[in-house]
């Protein structure tokens, strides 16, 4: 099941993408670390690349209360501010205690103390989503489930400089709609 092909459009495909996450997530928490939950977390409530979420620093976290936001380094050597929702930020601030100070990543390897690879993460998050029986996701559907949900409710301009996206026709991909969305669409005009 490829989770880049879906999206949100009809309540029926919702709720099977919600399941998803939460069955990722559920597997996460009852079987995972902190750190990992936390990096799974992100990833879905923030829609970062998986080298962006590898070099991410605690330096780059503003967290607040009621706001927060971290600079990614992105593409092509560009910094961007990704504001963290409540979610997102909760669960920053109850991992953040356990990252060793002097260690200047955020997600360092347990193996090394240094980075987390892109090739670790996205160990981790299959090592996760098999234990969901979600076998075929992969770490980079988790920025498309991101970006699927929040097509949804936010205008296109605003979704693509959170995604970090310099095109909006990049972004696009996030809005087209399935061919039962199309035939439902349809539907709401028949009379008989």
């Amino acid at each position: 099941m490829r989770l880049t092909n879906m999206v949100i459009t009809s309540s029926r495909v919702f709720t099977r993408a919600c399941s998803i996450e939460d069955a990722l997530l559920k597997a996460v928490t009852a079987k995972g670390s902190v750190r990992d939950r936390t990096v799974i977390v992100l990833m879905l409530h923030t829609g970062v690349r998986v080298h962006e979420v590898c070099q991410l620093k605690r330096e780059h976290l503003t967290l607040n209360k009621r706001s927060g936001s971290m600079q990614v380094h992105g593409k092509r050597n560009k910094y961007r501010d990704v504001p963290l929702n409540a979610t997102a930020r909760k669960a920053l601030a109850d991992y953040l205690p356990t990252v060793p100070r002097d260690n200047p990543y955020l997600f360092p390897s347990e193996k090394t103390g240094q980075a987390l690879t892109e090739r670790g993460l996205g160990y981790l998050i299959k090592k996760y989503a098999r234990a969901a029986n979600l076998a075929h996701l992969r770490p980079h559907d988790l920025r498309h489930r991101f970006g699927y949900r929040m097509a949804q409710v936010v205008p296109l301009h605003r979704l693509a400089q959170i995604m970090g996206h310099d095109s909006l026709d990049t972004t696009m991909i996030y809005i087209k709609s399935t061919q039962a969305d199309l035939e439902q669409a349809v539907e709401k005009i028949a009379w008989m």
